[in-house]
C-alpha cells in the first residue's frame, strides 16, 4: 500500500494509532526520511501531547524507528520498571543529560526528569525522583544567558494542562516554585516562538494566557493557585475566569 508523507505526519500529529498502525503494515518504513526527517524526530517535536504519543513511539521504535539518543526511550514510553531497570544497570543514568528539539519549553541540556515533566510522563517522573533525581536540576542556558530553568517550568503550562500530575508531584517532592530566570525561549524555532523575559513558574505559568499559546485559562490559574501555595502565599480571588470580555457572546458576537 502507498502512502504520502501528509498521510504518515496527520498520523503521528494526531497520535492516530490506528492510523499508524496502518501506514506500518502496509510497508511505511519508519527509517526512511518525511520532509527530511525521521518520523520518531516529527513525533517527538510534535505539539500535540497525548497518553497515545508513547503507543506510537512504541510501533515506530518496534518498526526499526531510532532515537537520536536511545537512553530516552524508557522516559519517552513512560516505562517506570524499564527505568528502574536502567538505574540498577548504570547508576548514573538518573543523571543523564540530553538535548531535543521541543516545540514547547526548551529540552537543551535537559535531565530526563525534564523530559518527563515535558510530556507529561508522571510514572518516569516517579521513578526518576524514587531514584534519586534532582528535582531542581537546571537545563543548559543559551547564548543569550537564557533558559536554565527547572523541571517544574515544563508543567505549568503545558498542551492541555497534560503535565498537571508532573505538576504536583513535582512540588511534592520539594521542587522550588519560586526560582526566577532571565528568560526563557519557548517554542524555539517554531512559528510560535516567544522570548519570555524574567519569568518564576509563576509568571510562566500565565504566560499561558498569550494567545499562541493556546492554553485554557482555567487550567493556568488553577495551576498558579497550585505555586502560589506551595510558595506559602495567599490565593487571591478570581472574579473573572473565564474573562467575560474575550467571550464573544458578551461582546454582541464581535
Amino acid at each position: 500500500m502507498s502512502h504520502t508523507d501528509d498521510e504518515v505526519l496527520a498520523a503521528i500529529e494526531l497520535h492516530a494509532v490506528d492510523s499508524l498502525e496502518r501506514l506500518l503494515r502496509g510497508g511505511f518504513d519508519p527509517r526512511s526520511l518525511v520532509r527530511g526527517k525521521p518520523a520518531i524526530r516529527w513525533l517527538t517535536e510534535m505539539y500535540t501531547r497525548s497518553d497515545r504519543f508513547a503507543d506510537c513511539l512504541r510501533l515506530l521504535l518496534d518498526a526499526g524507528g531510532t532515537l537520536d539518543d536511545p537512553r530516552l526511550v524508557a522516559v519517552l514510553l513512560d516505562d517506570e520498571p524499564a527505568i528502574a531497570a536502567a538505574i540498577r544497570h548504570d547508576p548514573s543514568y538518573v543523571g543523564h543529560r540530553t538535548t531535543l528539539s521541543s516545540a514547547y519549553t526548551p529540552l537543551v541540556g535537559a535531565t530526563l526528569l525534564h523530559v518527563a515533566a515535558e510530556f507529561g510522563h508522571v510514572r518516569a517522573a516517579r521513578a526518576l525522583l524514587s531514584h534519586g533525581a534532582d528535582v531542581d536540576a537546571r537545563a543548559s542556558m543559551d547564548e543569550d544567558g537564557l533558559d536554565g530553568h527547572t523541571a517544574l517550568f515544563h508543567t505549568v503550562n503545558a498542551h492541555g494542562n497534560r503535565s498537571l500530575p508532573v505538576l504536583r508531584l513535582l512540588l511534592e517532592a520539594g521542587a522550588a516554585p519560586d526560582v526566577r530566570l532571565p528568560g526563557i525561549t519557548w517554542g524555539r524555532g517554531f512559528e510560535w516562538e516567544t522570548t519570555c523575559l524574567d519569568v518564576t513558574p509563576i509568571s510562566y505559568a500565565q504566560l499561558g494566557l498569550l494567545p499562541q499559546m493556546h492554553r485554557a485559562e482555567a487550567d493556568i490559574y488553577a495551576n498558579i493557585a497550585l505555586l502560589l501555595e506551595a510558595s506559602g502565599r495567599a490565593v487571591p480571588r478570581l472574579r473573572n475566569v473565564p474573562n467575560r470580555y474575550l467571550r464573544p457572546r458578551d461582546r454582541g458576537g464581535s
